[in-house]
């Protein structure tokens, strides 16, 4: 059959794209930037597509055309810059179906979440369950799956802040610890995913989750142990201690970045991750799961510099935050390393001219899609300055407060940054 789906770059899609790719089907990717999906999957058709941009049902007529199947693993966690909720998960699977129901009435297969609980009310719940109800009333043949966490042998969001606190070093710090928490494996919802395609499932609504509850704190102490470190103790904090990091997560949100930590996920994890019931379905426990798929080196780095990637953009932001101002405080004193090679006012304009690429590096770099070219710009600009002061005045390099040498380990840490700053 022909299968499209959606967010098929992602950590479920992906999966869900090989497994049906090996079981026969045609399969088209949709995804905001497949260029190196189509390595990584040469079998699969890839089409670049926004989905918070294809919000009417024109926007799906030709993609839609031929498709015997969609499948939806597409979604965000909250809004900000890179994710816009309502248009994603609600306005465009409405403008689908739409579509769907004017064209050869394809199955819809929806991976969903438990809209119901406490969180309920959030944006991201909200949205998706705007999409299950619209789904359900439409007349098109369909399934909704709703997974409990899913871990796999790749990781991302909840599963690699999982990873990250499992590598925390001496003690594990945990909030809501013991909230209940199921899970299942990537593969069971791809093999869900393949019975709803076949026909083994029949329309309607079910639960992912493999028969046991464990908490938070469990969870942790299994994969530090998949990880290959020693155990340690677990340090239960209180909620309103995460308030901060909550706080600054949502922050990096409206800039871009996909924290797992923001409000959206501490609120879900209060309550814990439970399905309702009993579905049926045969699904892999989080530690059958982890050891189907022994973690290597790389694992291990991973999650110990998961953490660490907003502390490095943050504190290489500071350094040129500080690199711009500093030298504006003695305006004169600073443009007077130029003065031997030009008039006062083009020293001063020089000068001015830096301080402000300085601040505007500073500015850019924590701007998720802007952070690549400014990483890469405060790489050329340290290598210019560097060439520059050997060129004007090499005496600096012995300076006692070392202004050159110090630029050799910013430059090293920008490099470590622009090599994790990929999520998926």
């Amino acid at each position: 059959m022909n299968i499209l789906i959606l967010g098929a770059t992602g950590f479920i899609g992906s999966v869900v794209a090989a497994r049906l790719v090996e079981d026969g089907h045609a399969v088209t990717g949709l995804g905001r930037n497949p260029t190196r999906a189509r390595l990584k999957q040469p079998a699969i058709d890839w089409r670049r597509g926004d989905l918070s941009r294809m919000t009417t049902p024109e926007d799906w007529d030709d993609i839609l055309r031929d498709q015997h199947v969609v499948v939806n693993c597409a979604g965000a966690l909250q809004d900000g810059l890179s994710d816009n909720l309502a248009a994603t998960q609600a306005d465009a699977m409405l403008a689908l179906y739409a579509a769907a129901g004017q064209l050869s009435r394809p199955l819809i297969v929806q991976i969903s979440a438990r809209t119901a609980g406490a969180a309920s009310t959030l944006p991201f719940l909200a949205t998706k369950r705007r999409a299950d109800e619209a789904l359900a009333a439409s007349g098109l043949p369909y399934v909704i799956l709703r997974p409990a966490l899913v871990l796999g042998r790749n990781a991302h969001g909840g599963s690699a802040l999982l990873r990250a606190l499992a590598a925390f070093p001496y003690v594990l710090p945990l909030v809501h610890a013991g909230s209940p928490v199921e899970t299942l494996s990537v593969d069971d919802v791809a093999t869900a995913v393949s019975r709803a395609v076949s026909g083994d499932i029949t329309s309607g609504d079910f639960d992912l989750a493999a028969p046991e509850v464990l908490t938070l704190a469990d969870l942790v102490r299994l994969h530090r142990q998949w990880l290959g470190l020693p155990p340690a103790r677990v340090l239960s904090l209180p909620g309103w201690l995460a308030k901060p990091v909550t706080w600054l997560a949502d922050i990096s949100g409206l800039l871009g970045w996909r924290s797992p930590l923001r409000s959206t996920a501490m609120i879900v994890m209060s309550e814990g991750i439970r399905s309702t019931g009993d579905s049926g379905f045969i699904a892999t426990s989080a530690a059958a799961t982890l050891a189907a798929n022994p973690s290597g080196v790389q694992d291990l780095w991973f999650a110990r510099l998961y953490l660490l990637k907003p502390l490095v953009v943050a504190g290489l932001s500071a350094f040129w935050l500080l690199s711009g101002l500093i030298p504006l405080l003695a305006l004169e004193k600073t443009s007077a390393h130029f003065l031997p090679y030009m008039p006062q006012a083009a020293a001063t304009a020089l000068t001015l001219a830096t301080c402000l690429i300085d601040i505007a590096l500073c500015a850019t770099v924590l701007v998720r899609p802007l952070s690549q070219r400014a990483l890469i710009g405060m790489l050329g600009v340290s290598l210019a300055y560097l060439a520059g002061a050997n060129l004007l005045e090499p005496a600096l390099w012995l300076d006692p407060l070392g202004p050159l040498v110090k630029v050799l380990p910013s430059i090293l840490l920008t490099l470590a940054a622009l090599a994790i700053l990929d999520e998926r």
